[in-house]
């Protein structure tokens, strides 16, 4: 019996990824959320800036919040910090499994850049660093002193990223590799900014000093910046079950218009919890997203035209030839240990039960074959397709 580790060590690792991040986002939505929810006290204790009392789970809690810091530190102070730590280490180490380690299969276009393994890996590693390098400066700069304008430029940089990425890479690999920068830029903001400007306060208070105002005014900016980039980087988590977004020819235009919808989404609800209903941002976002839907659609590539019901021996001949090397039982190609999504066409059984998946990623949005490794020609999609659609019958 053979024991797939590596699929095995995906699911787990992806598994702690998305629970990590669960944990990782709802904490910054809750306290976006409770800050602007805190009020004045009626009779506030020395430098508390507001408070607020809440009901869940039959409890009841109160909550305070100060100013810079409070007189002494308790005993105990809980960290918000392994959340961040989780969400990034388990997300390199899939970005490591499944496009380094899978770097010719997942990561290189050979149609676009005739690269090698440990180019491909340099260039997607290095984007990771290039990304923080580019918005710590941002940050430091007078640009960051505005979120607006920050915000703005920003979201441009991230654009131009993702243009020159979708030019080196596969499509999947670039979009992820996106989403990896700004997931870097997050937990950097925790591990560099926020976590160290808090130890100083704590340190500052335990001395008997004056806490630094600045300090907490810099971790505050690079909080909401990463409560901004939430949404994106979600989308991005679930956009390899959408190639007709990662897969168009402006894929990195679609990313950017989901980009967009996502962020203004949440500036909807981060002015609704502080009292102000801002519908038209809902009505942005909203916008951006039926604008991206409809210019995806009206903008990919034709259907093949129509051709003959080709014989099913024809068929099977298709994708016996494009389609099993990955998509059976036992994977022959190399770096693939299990079917993708559980697609097995190399029985006839499971090419008609597959049929519509098959239709939609190699006819429909063509991101089947990936990168076209087998250079499946259109002549073969157009049969493959008139196939499908006449009832994906297996006959003699």
């Amino acid at each position: 019996m053979t024991f797939e580790w590596a699929a095995w060590a995906n699911l787990a690792i992806r598994w702690l990824h998305l629970t990590a991040g669960i944990a990782w986002i709802g904490s910054s939505f809750y306290f976006m959320w409770l800050d602007s929810h805190l009020k004045p006290p009626a009779k506030p204790p020395a430098g508390v800036a507001g408070e607020l009392w809440s009901v869940h789970s039959g409890g009841f809690y109160h909550q305070m919040k100060f100013m810079v810091a409070p007189p002494g530190m308790p005993d105990e102070l809980h960290w918000f910090k392994w959340e961040a730590y989780t969400t990034w280490i388990s997300g390199v180490l899939l970005l490591a499994l499944i496009f380094y380690v899978g770097a010719d299969v997942n990561l290189i276009d050979a149609s676009k850049a005739a690269l090698t393994t440990w180019q491909a890996i340099g260039i997607g590693a290095g984007s990771l660093a290039v990304g923080w390098l580019v918005y710590d400066a941002l940050c430091r700069s007078p640009i960051g002193q505005n979120l607006r304008v920050f915000g703005i430029v920003w979201f441009l940089v991230l654009t131009a990223a993702a243009y020159g990425l979708t030019r080196i890479f596969s499509d999947l690999g670039a979009v992820m590799h996106l989403g990896a920068i700004i997931g870097t830029v997050m937990v950097a903001n925790v591990f560099l900014i926020i976590i160290p400007n808090q130890r100083k306060v704590v340190a500052q208070v335990l001395a008997g000093q004056a806490p630094d105002p600045a300090l907490g005014k810099q971790a505050k900016q690079r909080s909401v910046h990463n409560n901004y980039m939430t949404l994106p980087v979600l989308f991005v988590m679930i956009s390899n079950h959408y190639p007709m977004v990662i897969s168009g020819p402006l894929n990195w235009l679609w990313l950017a218009g989901l980009s967009l919808a996502g962020i203004s989404i949440r500036h909807f609800f981060n002015l609704k919890n502080a009292g102000q209903i801002r519908a038209d941002f809902l009505l942005l976002g909203a916008l951006a997203f039926v604008t991206v839907a409809v210019l995806a659609e009206t903008t990919k590539p034709p259907p093949p035209a129509a051709v003959p019901v080709p014989p099913f021996a024809e068929v099977r001949a298709l994708i016996d030839r494009h389609c099993v090397m990955c998509h059976s039982a036992e994977p022959t190609h190399k770096g693939v240990t299990a079917p993708p999504n559980g697609v097995i066409l190399d029985t006839d059984e499971g090419l008609t039960k597959n049929a519509a998946k098959v239709y939609e990623r190699a006819v429909a949005s063509r991101s089947m074959p990936l990168n076209n490794e087998t250079h499946i020609t259109q002549a073969e999609r157009a049969s493959l397709g008139a196939w499908i659609k006449a009832g994906a019958r297996v006959s003699p």
